[in-house]
């Protein structure tokens, strides 16, 4: 069994289930999971885990994202972007608008205007569950129901072109932030109402646009015989993490899950203070240099304690 993260390009047409099912056949293995839902509509970076990697999928789904996107002002439509039903219709030059016509320069003022933290209601075609059911089940049904807003954090939204009724811009924002319904708001705050007409993800974490690859082109490599050559190791995610090593004779302390004691552990870290571990976490690997998993420091018990494990007891 294949373990590892895939960067793959979502093309337009697929879900991100669509992806995983046709990797299980090309990969030959049924231990595969993505990170984060696209719109079929939607196109760019899906990363996709494999075998032991599956572990990792929802501190994937965490991390922050970038996208580019084409707000098309003067529509509104139920699902938010241009594949959903028209709602309403006013064009953004419409002098009779609450606060007039819009210009390049309000546009502008408006969308910048949202950069930061902002409460954003989820939309009714999402996969977020509300007693057990998919809210676009629930939209497919013709129901409508209260949603309560959430906070996301859009760290910047850069303006890549302006050809009213189009804008095109790059955002950065956090896990949980629809970019429909950050269209969808823009629009009705300049009065005109606006949804998403395109959509491209250009970066989940460390996994960039550039570096993505589209079904056929795994295809070809697997084929190949040269997948390890597109494979993440794990370790790979948590590189930002400080690395300490397991001393031979406790390496079974890790295989099992073992909280582990500074006497456990190699280099500088049985020297290090309490108060200056605290808080931090670390990438811990056995005396051959195999990935055991993501441990914290617990200053009360002065222990290392495992957050996360990869590694399978019978590799140890």
């Amino acid at each position: 069994m294949k373990s590892g993260i895939l960067n793959i390009y979502k093309e337009k047409g697929y879900t991100s289930h669509d992806v995983v099912a046709r990797l299980r056949g090309i990969v030959g293995q049924k231990k595969i999971g993505h990170t984060g839902t696209l719109d079929p509509e939607a196109e760019g970076v899906l990363p996709v885990c494999l075998g032991r990697a599956t572990k990792v999928c929802d501190m994937l789904t965490d991390k922050d994202k970038t996208y580019e996107t084409v707000l098309l002002l003067g529509i509104s439509t139920d699902t938010q972007d241009i594949t959903g039903k028209v709602l309403s219709e006013r064009s953004p030059d419409d002098p009779g608008l609450p606060g007039g016509a819009v210009t390049e320069e309000k546009a502008e003022a408006c969308i910048s205007g949202f950069v930061g933290e902002y409460d954003q209601i989820p939309p009714m075609y999402s996969a977020l569950k509300v007693g057990g059911k998919k809210l676009y089940e629930l939209a497919r049904e013709g129901r409508t129901i209260e949603r309560k807003s959430r906070k996301v954090m859009i760290y910047g939204i850069k303006i890549r072109e302006i050809d009213l009724p189009r804008i095109r811009m790059e955002v950065k924002c956090s896990k949980g932030t629809y970019i429909r319904t950050l269209c969808h708001d823009i629009g009705e705050k300049l009065g005109c109402g606006g949804c998403m007409e395109e959509l491209l993800r250009t970066r989940v974490g460390q996994f960039s646009l550039e570096q993505s690859l589209k079904l056929s082109q795994v295809e070809q490599i697997v084929h190949e015989g040269r997948i390890d050559e597109i494979l993440m190791p794990t370790d790979r995610v948590f590189c930002d993490l400080e690395e300490v090593s397991v001393k031979e004779r406790f390496d079974a302390f890790g295989y099992n899950g073992n909280p582990l004691e500074r006497r456990h552990l190699t280099g500088e870290i049985a020297r290090v203070s309490d108060g200056q571990l605290e808080g931090r976490r670390f990438r811990v690997y056995d005396s051959r240099g195999n990935f055991i998993g993501v441990y914290y420091y617990d200053r009360k018990r002065d222990r290392f304690r495992p957050e996360k494990m990869f590694l399978d007891r019978e590799e140890g």
